[in-house]
């Protein structure tokens, strides 16, 4: 991995924890990164693992301290948050650093509001936390390639990156943001249903979790169009054909564009509020 600026992170829950993590895994130096927490025992579990952490517990001024010779600021906090922590380290953040955000529904024209600086929006999914996430990013008015690649860099770390007009984030977030919590609740209702056709809990639940990963693998491996793996286990009048036709029945199409359609609009009315 090319060597990063040195990066600051405000707020280091699971998701930008997941991204430190990742960065570090991938040869970043942790000495080059400084973080803010809310708790000193989260701050001495981060010490451990080699990083600068400051808690809000230890030092009112966590975030501003946090951020000075930062040349990344990576915003971990809750999207209610972020506006007023911005405010918050305005004064400390170097003008030149590259401030990138994670979170949902605060757009770069409400940041660029309240810091100068180069803004870059993000959004990632939580199977960061095993380095397989999608992540989108979008650069705000004054973000030019060298940000973008920054960021880039910097969520590759933890998975695959697509860059993308901010206008369309909401709906990357319908999908792959959102995504991972429609897989759980298909393998959610494929345990169900085993449950009702007699098996054990968790016999139930690993048909239908070792099904769905196994068969995710095998989509990645082979590079082929879902469509056709579908079709090589679907026999001309077998059992396969007979359950896609009833999933066809219902109309799934329609149900997915109406689910994401839903949280589009869930999104755009957080960025309104």
């Amino acid at each position: 991995m090319t060597t990063l600026p040195p990066l600051a992170v405000l707020g280091a829950g699971s998701m930008a924890g997941a991204i430190v993590r990742g960065l570090i895994a991938a040869g970043v130096d942790p000495a080059s990164v400084a973080v803010s927490t809310r708790s000193t025992a989260s701050a001495e579990a981060w010490r451990a693992e080699g990083v600068r952490a400051i808690a809000l517990e230890e030092r009112a001024d966590a975030n501003a301290a946090v951020v000075e010779g930062a040349g990344v600021v990576l915003l971990g906090v809750k999207p209610a948050m972020i506006v007023d922590t911005l405010r918050e380290v305005a004064a400390a953040l170097p003008a030149d650093a590259v401030v990138v955000s994670v979170a949902a529904g605060i757009t770069t024209a409400m940041m660029e509001a309240v810091v100068p600086n180069p803004v870059v929006r993000t959004m990632p999914n939580t199977p960061a936390l095993v380095r397989r996430a999608v992540t989108g990013v979008a650069a705000g008015s004054r973000a030019g390639a060298a940000e973008l690649a920054l960021a880039r860099e910097l969520f590759e770390a933890v998975g695959v990156v697509v860059e993308l007009p901010e206008g369309q984030i909401d709906a990357l977030s319908a999908i792959s943001g959102s995504g991972p919590a429609t897989v759980y609740f298909l393998v959610e209702k494929l345990t169900e249903a085993a449950e009702r056709l007699g098996f054990g809990r968790d016999d139930a639940r690993l048909l239908a979790e070792q099904t769905l990963i196994g068969s995710a693998l095998l989509l990645e491996s082979t590079g082929e169009e879902p469509a056709e793996l579908r079709r090589r286990v679907t026999s001309p009048k077998g059992t396969t054909e007979r359950l896609i036709a009833v999933l066809d029945e219902a109309q799934l199409a329609d149900v997915f564009e109406r689910a994401a359609d839903a949280a589009i609009a869930r999104a755009r009315e957080l960025a309104a509020s």
